[in-house]
């Protein structure tokens, strides 16, 4: 594999392209998939044995040390490491304005090419100048072909036959199969709309040149007169398609690109004379909800781009109706794999009661009345199932704890009871609601401890902090038998000579890596320094895990003793605490919002004769200041500000982690009217989020009403 640099005296191929460039610049963007990465690399390696191909590596911010494989194992490929996930177009653009190679292979790392692919695409691209761009057959990890390998672009037509799921109930119809050509022969070399970014081999000359300017160059000069030591200046002020749009993040760029390739005069082709193999959806599951977003919202937003011009707004329209519907769907089927738990309680809870209403029956005379069967069983283990559910005892590990089983079912016990006292229809039933008690209380708990005997291997933690601190708490594990978990590393809130400090113990990263790192690693417990790190920043780092299944701890600073809960299951090490306890949890932001929609509605009613009010008294009243308050009410409703928040003209604004809006009234507003400096309102928006509460939200509305006058 020649990477050398170009000369600068150029020559001309028969397709009058620069033949002082490189045959092929292979482009790859990566984001923590260390493992396929290094496998696409070795088979770009073995492919490109017959050209002059130069390799491009653009990392997105992995966590799992992909950089420092590819700079040990592969000391030939140019490695472009961000610091931030920038999105796969905006990293493409960053190699292709660097590249110099004739064609540019755009190229997932969760590949595998052929030892041919790379010789065939740039052989079959050289036979057909008119072609800017081209791509193969696209295969699945087992062996059958990809749809994605061939696509048409989303008219109205054909991304209503994809939206509403007909391309795929008749995939061999001429009229449903349009948008992934799938009426068509798989070994059928053809013209296309649009490839995937999987593969997609370009043309360097149709990014610079629509294809009536190349050809007059050719025509002029006999080849087009490209500026080849400044790789900067290759694609500038283009006539032909330009480089990757970077609004689209995720999905869709490939697309997009496709189409502005044709509109410069280009085609599209797809040939099945060469194969690669495609991982996909490593880095997005299709059935997630973030997956329908970008994927739908990628085919909203071209068409919003490309044919907003050219079919009426209605197309467009129904499109986003089509994303909210498909994005609905997959949250309700989310929604029920998460109820498996639930339900699985709710029947167990019922089918007791059930039964134990029926042998009750037969041992007495007395008949039990339909009421019973149909309102009290189940009423039994719904409000069990609720109380556990308010618990926490379905979320995380708290999933697996007989606590939350024996309250909820003692909850229920104690509510049915004392109904049974004014209903008499079901008095007769006590004795049958106080037996389920112990008995489905047992019945769970065993459910419980079943699963977690089902868990293999010990838990695995990851520490934040500085070395000395991880190596402490490393120190004091050795003393315990059995360890309640293993540190797998450490990250350190600041890069530098930190690094080298632990060697047993790896630092992963630095504190912008937390979140990826425990997704990744499915790591089940995090602890902070305390020593190390502010209780606001600790605050912050566990805002960027919400959503994931992972316990949060503190280590206390120069403690050797259990502060908090101590249980082996709840991880009792020395100096560890909970950090919820420390810290305050977070309050749900559905919570929050069932109350401020609650209060918006009440200020909204109360505007009217606020406003009035203030017409009588003047500009100057407590009533005019009060009515511009209350007017803000239905931004509260639309979820555009916040019943609390900050003041936007005010000079301090929280970090975005506190995941704080700007508010009808200020945290602020209860400190009166006067300046402040900006700690001053640090400490009270840091109070604010660590306590906030619905009865919190009304102390400050009513305290800055009051400070109003």
């Amino acid at each position: 594999m020649d990477i050398s640099s170009t000369s600068s005296e150029t020559t001309t191929n028969l397709s009058g392209e620069p033949t002082g460039l490189l045959d092929l610049s292979v482009v790859i963007v990566n984001y923590n998939v260390r493992e396929f990465l290094e496998q696409a690399l070795r088979a770009v390696e073995r492919a490109s044995a017959r050209l002059n191909v130069e390799i491009f590596v653009v990392d997105n911010n992995s966590v799992d040390r992909s950089v420092e494989m590819v700079r040990a194992h592969f000391p030939n490929v140019h490695v472009i490491a961000n610091e931030h996930n920038v999105g796969f177009g905006s990293a493409n653009n960053q190699a292709i304005r660097q590249a110099r190679g004739r064609y540019l292979l755009i190229l997932n790392p969760d590949t595998i090419v052929q030892e041919d692919t790379l010789s065939t695409l740039v052989a079959f691209m050289d036979a057909h100048p008119e072609a800017g761009a081209a791509g193969c057959q696209i295969l699945n990890p087992d062996g059958s072909f990809a749809p994605e390998s061939r696509r048409s672009f989303p008219t109205p037509k054909v991304a209503f036959f994809r939206m509403t799921g007909l391309s795929r109930l008749f995939p061999k119809s001429r009229l449903f199969g349009q948008y992934n050509l799938t009426y068509l022969p798989i070994d059928a070399e053809t013209e296309i709309d649009a490839l995937s970014g999987a593969c997609m081999l370009v043309r360097r000359a149709a990014l610079k040149h629509s294809k009536e300017e190349y050809d007059a160059l050719k025509a002029a000069n006999g080849s087009p007169k490209e500026p080849i030591q400044n790789p900067q200046s290759k694609i500038q002020n283009p006539t032909g398609a330009g480089l990757f749009d970077e609004s689209f993040f995720m999905y869709g760029e490939d697309l997009d690109l496709c189409y502005r390739i044709q509109q410069a005069g280009w085609k599209i082709y797809y040939t099945p004379d060469t194969q690669i193999i495609h991982y996909k959806g490593e880095s997005t599951k299709k059935s997630e909800l973030r997956y329908v977003k970008l994927f739908y919202g990628a085919m909203l937003r071209f068409a919003e781009k490309h044919m907003q011009h050219r079919y009426p707004r209605l197309f467009l329209w129904m499109m986003r109706l089509g994303v909210v519907v498909r994005a609905s769907l997959t949250v309700l089927a989310n929604a029920l794999r998460r109820m498996g738990a639930p339900l699985l309680d709710l029947v167990l809870i019922a089918a007791l009661v059930i039964g134990l209403g029926v042998w009750r029956s037969g041992e007495t005379d007395v008949g039990f009345t339909t009421l019973f069967y149909w309102m009290v069983a189940p009423g039994y283990a719904l409000i069990t199932v609720t109380a556990i559910g308010a618990l926490g005892g379905y979320r995380g590990r708290r999933r697996n704890r007989s606590g939350p089983a024996w309250i909820g079912t003692g909850l229920a016990l104690l509510i049915i009871s004392a109904a049974s006292f004014f209903v008499k229809d079901i008095a007769f039933s006590r004795l049958v609601v106080f037996a389920s008690f112990p008995i489905g209380a047992t019945m769970l708990s065993v459910l419980r401890m079943l699963r977690r005997k089902r868990r293999r291997g010990i838990r695995q933690a990851l520490f934040v902090g500085q070395a000395g601190e991880a190596l402490r708490l490393q120190h004091m594990l050795t003393g315990q038998s059995p360890a309640p978990f293993e540190l797998v590393g450490y990250i350190t809130p600041a890069a530098g000579p930190e690094l080298e400090a632990a060697p047993n113990l790896p630092c992963l990263g630095t504190l912008h890596h937390l979140r990826d790192l425990v997704r990744l690693r499915r790591l089940e417990d995090v602890i902070f320094a305390a020593a190390d790190l502010t209780n606001q920043t600790i605050f912050t780092l566990m805002q960027r895990l919400q959503g994931l299944p992972t316990q949060t701890r503190i280590l206390a600073e120069d403690r050797e003793h259990v502060i908090g809960k101590a249980s082996i299951d709840d991880l009792s090490t020395p100096s560890l605490i909970e950090a919820e306890e420390a810290l305050g949890t977070p309050r749900s932001p559905t919570t929050r919002r069932v109350f401020e929609s609650a209060a918006a509605l009440l200020g909204m009613a109360g505007h009217p004769f606020a406003s009035l009010m203030a017409w009588f008294q003047g500009e100057e009243s407590f009533w005019h200041r009060l009515a511009q308050r209350t007017r803000l009410w239905p931004e509260v409703l639309k979820g555009r500000q916040s019943l609390v928040g900050y003041r936007p003209a005010d000079p301090f604004h929280p970090p975005p982690e506190w995941k704080l809006q700007p508010g009808v009234f200020a945290v602020t507003d209860t400190l009166g009217r006067s300046l402040m400096t900006p700690e001053e309102a640090d400490q009270a928006y840091w109070f604010y989020v660590r306590n906030q509460s619905a009865f919190l939200d009304w102390i400050i509305v009513m305290r800055a009403i009051r400070a109003l006058r």
